[in-house]
């Protein structure tokens, strides 16, 4: 359960809240913040739901 913990918080942390300042900053384009963002999310959805049911 460990790693889909990573998973999850490198998701929020990296793709989203990270890439979503580079694009503030216009170091990364808007195309591949949706994208980036999207992949994020996606993982995001993915993993979680698996380690919030450990007791």
């Amino acid at each position: 359960m460990k790693i889909l913990k990573l998973i999850s918080g490198l998701s929020i942390i990296v793709l989203i809240l990270l890439v979503s300042i580079l694009s503030f900053l216009g170091i990364v384009e808007v195309s591949n913040m949706k994208m980036s963002m999207l992949i994020g999310t996606i993982l995001w959805f993915a993993s979680t739901p698996f380690w919030l049911k450990e007791d």
